[in-house]
């Protein structure tokens, strides 16, 4: 066994309270080298009386690694333990001292998870993880309310551009919540809502204040009650790592350079306030001098910026906040941030934007979740064509799912494409098989999906602006097809909660072969999904045990033949299959 490959932390992704009773415990190895591992536990006042071993699933792997998990549930919610890990005849001991080739003395140098405090465990909003969103940019997905358009509005469905306008508004998503709830639609993310020079409103100027372009405070109070009427929640975005030019804090510095009293709120370094070479004198998002960043360390601008997360959560009743650009700003902050948040609304979920690795941010004390692009990257790197294999997706995915606790994982905001990326269908190719291996793949995985609105209908562009097209609603030039489809999937991750919140495991991902088999599975109900993604018919066999499956979408009777199962399969088809288990 190459011992150097051996890890375990305490806390963190490794060891972590998955609720008020239960820990999970998790240990890497080197792929294919360990046969078993198992975590020997006990408690660590009295080892002989509560002595037990829990056997080690190995629930996924990467290109290096195997990963091992075990839930525990400690009588006395202490945990005192270590692992022994075997290979054919040689076994091994792993306690937080070092590798043994005898089992230490409990239970001095052991690893130890001193108690489950309550208000320490992370719980993200238990709506999130059947929550199915749709994102909307509000200035190019409805026109309801021509009298509030800006000057120079284009004809709907021209070509979108970095600084032009459409006329979308809120009263246009009001005019569409059937459409939503058609689709099956149940949480709304809106990109921003506040008053602001651009069409995207990324750079605010009045944070408590709805775009005159989109309506008014009263209207969008307006639509979150009828939403909630509907069983829809509302997720608002929050921009606090920067402001606009016109920020009214910002622009007393503009004119009044360094005797501002405004002046710390920001960082600038160096007066008089200009651009130099295409560099601003001050820090801003990116380099854009319109785009001027708060300093957030700074007591009075954490007030401010945290009070305004507030009063949208108590005076409109939205459900969270996606925070922009949030591995730019400090974690006290958002420590700050989630404490006031969660005690104006427990439930509610606060989503960062960070485009890597995230668990920092995922402990339980600052965000529920993230916008999981590498989720995104993979997916459409597997289904877009080939040059990945199923050994390698299931590499990739193993990684990202050992990244986090199993909580984070459950909520995690997973997108296929979103204002900032080419749209899905562009991204395949044009091919709509493939944006449908996509959209299966991410309505029977874990995590909370997210559909960026107009992708059912089939809408395309590429990188910003042209991802951002005006949402097609002439129903001759929307692809029916596509869009029964997708509520086809969405109906059946609703009503199945194995495929919201079960288990998930790859059956088949070989080396070589583009082909997949994975389940999703719970108390009540065993999926298992069958891709094929390659150009050519296929069968796909796995052993099955039962004959009393079923295929999820037609209901058709499925059954092995001597105890395998065979799926035909067309070129870049799938099949969903399902069992009841009681």
């Amino acid at each position: 066994m190459n011992i150097e490959a051996f890890y375990h932390g305490t806390k963190s992704n490794w060891a972590y309270a998955y609720d008020n009773n239960l820990i999970h415990l998790r240990v890497r190895t080197q792929r294919d080298d360990v046969d078993q591992v198992t975590a020997i536990t006990s408690d660590k006042y009295d080892w002989d009386r509560f002595y037990k071993e829990f056997p080690m699933l190995k629930t996924a792997s990467d290109s290096l690694f195997d990963y091992w998990e075990a839930e525990i549930s400690p009588e006395h919610k202490r945990l005192s333990y270590c692992f022994r890990l075997s290979s054919g005849d040689r076994q091994l001991w792993m306690t937080e001292t070092g590798i043994h080739s005898e089992q230490p003395y409990p239970t001095g140098g052991y690893y130890a998870f001193p108690y489950i405090h309550e208000n320490d465990v992370f719980h993200p909003p238990a709506w999130a993880k059947d929550a199915i969103f749709y994102q909307i940019f509000p200035e190019r997905f409805a026109n309801g309310d021509k009298s509030n358009d800006p000057e120079g509005t284009q004809p709907w469905g021209e070509r979108p551009e970095v600084d032009n306008f459409f006329g979308g508004d809120l009263q246009g998503v009001l005019d569409h919540l059937d459409y939503l709830t058609d689709l099956g639609i149940n949480a709304i993310y809106f990109t921003p809502l506040f008053l602001s020079p651009s069409n995207h409103k990324y750079d605010t100027i009045d944070y408590k204040k709805v775009d005159p372009h989109f309506g008014d405070n009263k209207l969008l109070k307006q639509l979150v009650e009828t939403c909630h009427e509907r069983g829809i929640r509302v997720m608002l975005d929050a921009v606090f790592n920067h402001c606009a030019l016109d920020f009214p804090a910002f622009k007393d510095v503009r004119e009044n350079g360094a005797d501002s009293k405004y002046v710390d709120w920001f960082h600038v370094n160096e007066f008089p306030i200009a651009v130099k070479d295409g560099i601003p004198t001050y820090d801003t998002f990116g380099f854009f001098e319109s785009m001027p960043k708060f300093n957030t360390a700074n007591p009075e601008v954490k007030d401010y910026l945290i009070g305004i997360a507030k009063y949208w959560i108590e005076e409109i009743g939205i459900d969270g906040w996606r925070l922009d650009v949030a591995d730019e700003i400090d974690h006290h902050f958002w420590r700050e941030l989630r404490q006031v948040v969660k005690e104006v609304n427990p439930e509610a979920y606060i989503v960062g934007e960070v485009w890597n690795g995230s668990l920092m941010w995922l402990l339980g004390d600052q965000f529920d979740s993230v916008m999981n692009y590498p989720f995104s990257d993979k997916v459409l790197e597997f289904f877009s064509g080939p040059g990945m294999d199923g050994h390698s997706f299931a590499s990739s995915m193993g990684f990202l799912l050992m990244r986090y606790p199993k909580q984070a994982n459950e909520v995690v905001f997973n997108l296929l494409c979103s204002h900032d990326t080419p749209r899905v269908l562009t991204r395949v190719g044009g091919d709509k098989r493939r944006l449908k291996l996509c959209v299966v793949f991410l309505m029977t995985y874990m995590g909370t999906p997210c559909i960026f609105y107009g992708d059912e209908v089939g809408l395309q562009g590429g990188g910003d602006p042209d991802c951002r097209q005006c949402m097609q609603w002439h129903p001759d030039m929307q692809d029916n097809e596509l869009l029964d489809f997708y509520k086809l999937l969405i109906h059946l991750r609703k009503e199945n909660k194995a495929l919201r919140q079960g288990s998930f495991r790859f059956l088949k991902a070989d080396p070589g072969d583009p082909c997949i088999i994975y389940e999703r599975i719970d108390g009540d109900t065993h999926f298992t999904i069958w891709m094929n993604n390659t150009e050519e018919r296929v069968t796909l066999s796995h052993p099955m045990n039962t004959d009393d499956w079923r295929d999820a979408l037609s209901e058709e009777e499925v059954k092995p033949v001597d105890g395998m199962m065979n799926i035909e399969l067309d070129e870049l088809g799938y099949r969903i299959l399902y069992r009841k288990l009681k």
